[in-house]
């Protein structure tokens, strides 16, 4: 039995999808310092999800899963988690708790200042002031986070633009509450994938001189995969290159997505190929030669984070953290636009030149090994965890 004079942490999850905020969750709950001890907690997956509880299984990571907590506003579902949260704290007794994500950030806070938890912190994951809800939504979800953040100890963001987005959630005059704690991941399974590129290349049937270009992600409207489609078949249109494309995930937006290639560019159909969900990344990543990501607004995204660390130059357009993710000519490119071809100029001018891409994968390695390890995750958060506690103490 774990002893009671250790500080304890209750950590409330969003839903156990896959994505950033479950590998930060399970690195800080299986790595912080003896003196800590962590309860994890987190809503289930969506049907359109993949269920990222594997993560934890394989790190032998134990979970309570609150069935009720999802994504969507429901009133009965609702109500019903935040009770359930409460009964947790109550019974667990924690001197932090710990929100990630929006949903998690909105019940869990409620929860722990209805009982009286001495110290509570929360993590934005994502943006949900931009692209996500209409403009009188918007409005409302600021108005409720601005009333949250006077109850909470710290907020934290996970990259240095998305903390200049929250400034706002300060007081003024008061001290600040925002600190920038990147996220941070066990990236040493992408770092000596090169001797195994030549066999994964022949298994997905790649050839010598086809270029492999790859996206990541959720099959959903945000993530604006009309975009990879109409700069793959853009790309397709030059006749000195051959390439092939891979869509890995899925989603609510994946049959419309296979509609609108077989409607309107039909030159993708045997160029083009949907995964689903991959579990182990590092058998896909050193396979492609660019991965790109086309969204309309992100956080951290773990793609591109995860590509790099494979040595593979990645693309995508400049929203929320992407800047901060990619060292733009050195480890990918930072699109201008949303345009389908600027993305495919940009893919093929890569393609043509093989030395920028050798280049470009050497630097990436490097640049997110340094940024994003789990090792600096733990340090940062088990020292911002001490600190606050001692500026608590009477």
């Amino acid at each position: 039995m774990q002893s009671s004079k250790k500080i304890k942490v209750l950590r409330i999850l969003n839903r156990f999808n896959l994505g950033g905020p479950i590998y930060n969750v399970a690195m800080l709950t299986e790595h912080l310092p003896k003196e800590f001890e962590t309860k994890l907690v987190g809503g289930k997956a969506m049907a359109t999800e993949m269920d990222a509880t594997f993560i934890l299984t394989q790190q032998n990571i134990e979970f309570e899963l609150i069935e009720s907590m999802g994504r969507k506003i429901s009133l009965f579902d609702d109500i019903r988690t935040f009770f359930r949260l409460r009964k947790i704290i109550k019974e667990y007794r924690p001197q932090i708790v710990h929100t990630h994500a929006s949903k998690a950030g909105f019940l869990g806070r409620l929860a722990a200042i209805s009982t009286g938890t001495p110290l509570l912190i929360h993590t934005f994951h994502g943006n949900v002031f931009h692209g996500y809800f209409n403009r009188f939504k918007t409005f409302l979800v600021k108005q409720v986070e601005l009333r949250l953040a006077k109850r909470t100890h710290a907020l934290i963001a996970i990259a240095p633009s998305q903390a200049t987005e929250l400034q706002f959630l300060n007081p003024q005059g008061h001290k600040n509450k925002i600190h920038i704690i990147p996220l941070g991941f066990d990236l040493s399974k992408f770092s000596d994938t090169a001797p195994i590129r030549e066999d994964l290349r022949l298994k997905m049937n790649i050839a010598t001189d086809e270029i492999a270009v790859g996206i990541v992600g959720r099959l959903v409207p945000i993530k604006n995969h009309q975009m990879f489609i109409e700069a793959a078949s853009e790309c397709l249109k030059n006749e000195g290159l051959r390439f092939k494309f891979y869509i890995v995930g899925d989603g609510e937006e994946r049959v419309n997505l296979e509609r609108l290639i077989a409607k309107d560019y039909p030159i993708l159909k045997d160029r083009i190929t949907f995964t689903s969900w991959i579990k182990e990344m590092e058998q896909f990543y050193p396979a492609m030669d660019l991965i790109c990501l086309t969204s309309l607004n992100e956080g951290t995204p773990v793609s591109l984070i995860e590509a790099q660390a494979a040595g593979i130059p990645v693309i995508s357009t400049s929203v929320g953290g992407v800047k901060d993710v990619i060292s733009h000519l050195e480890t990918g490119y930072i699109l201008s636009s949303h345009s389908a071809q600027e993305l495919a100029s940009v893919i093929v001018e890569l393609s043509m030149n093989s030395p920028l891409r050798l280049k470009m994968s050497k630097n990436a390695r490097n640049f997110v090994l340094d940024l994003f390890s789990y090792q600096r995750l733990v340090r940062e958060m088990s020292q911002l965890y001490k600190q606050l506690l001692n500026d608590e103490k009477p």
